[in-house]
């Protein structure tokens, strides 16, 4: 028969055993740590992880802002846009558009949103350092369409875009600088 003694001292050493152990196992799992995220896009970050998502595309979308400053947006492959431009199905278009907000803006500054099939499910409206909301003509206009309208500061668009085109989603942005500069026409006139 087993004493008293014995068990108390048998049970201190696994209550020990077991403390030892989950110390252990607490101390191999691996502190967290952080990374910086980029703007233009979280796929670098993705890459350091050891989980794979296997149903994830592996090519990025063909449009990812890096970054945004006083001289324009830059894309990742490096071009910088100095001024207003629409994003739409994987492609940059310069966007002719008077250089004060609202003022003398027209449906017809959208009208390419009226052509291109598919029509995007969302429209981000990026208006410069800060947020202005369009005449409702342009929400209607764009509703009739069947495209929805967020607007938002120019670096939130961005970001948004981002992240809603690594997702696969039907996504379009209008981006306004955040400076605004005016369009330079090229002259009609050969070189001289």
């Amino acid at each position: 028969m087993l004493s008293l003694q014995h068990l108390l001292k048998t049970s201190r050493s696994l209550a020990i055993h077991h403390h030892t152990t989950r110390n252990l196992v607490l101390a191999a799992k691996p502190a967290l740590s952080t990374r910086s995220r980029s703007l233009h896009s979280s796929r670098a970050v993705r890459r350091e992880d050891p989980f794979v998502n296997i149903l994830a595309d592996e090519t990025p979308p063909p449009v990812q802002v890096s970054s945004i400053t006083n001289g324009g947006i830059q894309l990742a492959d490096g071009l910088i846009l100095p001024s207003s431009c629409i994003f739409l199905e994987g492609k940059v278009f310069l966007w002719d558009v008077p250089t004060t907000l609202w003022k003398d803006w027209t449906k017809d500054h959208f009208e390419v949103f009226e052509v291109v099939v598919p029509k995007p499910e969302i429209l981000l409206l990026g208006t410069g350092k800060l947020i202005s909301q369009p005449p409702p003509f342009i929400r209607e206009h764009l509703n009739q369409m069947g495209i929805q309208l967020d607007v938002m500061d120019t670096r939130n668009a961005c970001s948004t875009y981002n992240l809603l085109s690594e997702e696969g989603r039907r996504v379009a942005a209008a981006l306004l600088p955040l400076r605004p500069t005016s369009w330079q026409k090229a002259s009609t006139t050969g070189p001289k």
